[in-house]
């Protein structure tokens, strides 16, 4: 099975509407993704742009940059946490708009890491749309988030995990998110056995999915 990913990744972007989005919906890749650059002795780390729309200034953003630093292992991180009120991005949609080309200014990556479009959430699904309008040029997958919502959909694109990454993942989630423990789909179980289908269904143990966002394939070609 081919992956659209390159081998090789510089730059890597993380796009999310909440703090615990990017960790919930692909925690289990960025990890996998770090650490193999990581092994192949690069002579630059890699480097990770993350850009969360709201939790500023509150105590989710700390839990939010401890955990991407710890699911980033070796990377050259930065992480961007804005104050955008959760549940209101339709009615902040120019205001999102413009946060996110204000950060587009500040990377070039080579894979972008988002929502997908499709999402029951609102923060969630509109972020997604906004995804293909700024990153234009770039391959952009949408991670799908376990919640009370059953708005789960097929994913297209499976990424294989290693048994030991996925209980990596869990740990670390509760580790970093004391604030959402509480939550009725927030454990060990709801973890790992969404993963446990989603490799099931990539003919290997434990994976990932994600759905396509946006991809240019073929060779580059002049602009016009």
């Amino acid at each position: 099975m081919r992956t659209l990913i390159p081998e090789v990744l510089d730059e890597l972007v993380l796009l999310a509407a909440h703090c615990d989005d990017i960790p919930l919906g692909a925690g289990g890749t960025i990890l996998t993704l770090c650490r193999a650059h990581q092994n192949l002795g690069a002579a630059r780390p890699l480097r990770v742009r993350a850009l969360v729309l709201s939790g500023g200034g509150t105590p989710r953003e700390d839990e939010e940059r401890a955990a991407l630093a710890a699911f980033c292992p070796g990377a050259d991180l930065a992480v961007t946490v804005r104050d955008m009120p959760d549940g209101r991005l339709p009615h902040h949609w120019q205001w999102a708009k413009e946060a996110l080309e204000e950060f587009r200014r500040t990377c070039e990556p080579d894979l972008v890491l988002a929502g997908h479009r499709d999402d029951d959430h609102q923060d969630h699904r509109g972020l997604a749309r906004l995804v293909p309008t700024v990153f234009r040029d770039h391959l952009a997958l949408g991670y799908e988030i376990l919640k009370a919502e059953p708005d789960l959909a097929q994913p297209p694109l499976l990424w294989p995990l290693e048994p030991e990454v996925v209980a990596e993942k869990s740990r670390l989630l509760h580790e970093h998110y004391p604030s959402q423990v509480s939550r009725a789909w927030f454990d060990d179980e709801a973890f790992s056995g969404l993963a446990r289908i989603r490799g099931v269904q990539a003919g290997v143990r434990y994976a990932e999915g994600f759905h396509l966002t946006r991809a240019l394939l073929g060779p580059p070609v002049p602009s016009r």
